[in-house]
């Protein structure tokens, strides 16, 4: 991903606190010279500075076969916003548009076996909706059985992070003041979080 200096996420907490805030992200491989790419929603975990991407795919999915000991990208972007040149102070100005995103690399490993596609589900039950995991738990174990049988569970280990923050860390205090304005009243909450970050993460985020 090209990434100025001065939109590059500094912090590597910030950028994986960010995925895991905007986990649904997109899963990208090459076959046969042609991108392919799934969306997930990805549990994302850090340990002793090595961050790690678990998720599944439907076993129908013949990019999970494909994906086998493989070097994949994941992407993760959420909030973006249209920029008017109508916040600059010069005339002589253009739009464009202010986003985040993070691209993780790594290879694809799969979690063989109903021990680790049962400990997967759980841990995606609790990060997304807790309350329903004594609903699951009370499901019948041949049900949850043949419901493991259509997934193929995985891991990644991130060894490439790549972050981007444009956020107008190049215009004018008073331009990036009137964006903040006008997104933060937005009744979009894309935009709204845009204004968020550019205030939060001031000129170097």
């Amino acid at each position: 991903m090209y990434i100025p200096p001065f939109n590059k996420f500094e912090n590597q907490q910030e950028a994986i606190a960010f995925m895991q805030r905007y986990s649904f992200a997109t899963i990208v491989t090459v076959k046969d010279g042609l991108p392919v790419a799934t969306h997930l929603p990805f549990l994302v975990e850090e340990k002793d500075g090595i961050a790690t991407l678990r998720s599944h795919f439907a076993k129908a999915n013949p990019q999970a076969a494909e994906s086998i000991d493989t070097k994949v990208l994941v992407i993760f972007t959420e909030p973006h916003a249209y920029i008017s040149p109508k916040h600059y102070e010069k005339v002589e100005s253009v739009p464009t548009w202010n986003y985040l995103a993070v691209h993780a690399y790594g290879k694809f490993k799969l979690l063989e076996g109903e021990e680790h596609k049962a400990a997967l589900l759980k841990a995606t039950i609790r990060n997304f909706e807790a309350e329903y995991l004594k609903q699951w738990e009370s499901l019948p174990d041949k049900y949850k059985q043949n419901m493991m049988k259509g997934i193929v569970a995985f891991e990644i280990v991130v060894d490439d992070l790549q972050a981007k923050a444009k956020l107008s860390q190049n215009r004018s205090e008073t331009e990036r003041e009137n964006i903040i304005g006008e997104l933060g009243r937005s009744e979009n909450t894309s935009e709204k979080d845009v204004a968020t970050y550019m205030a939060s993460l001031g000129t170097k985020p």
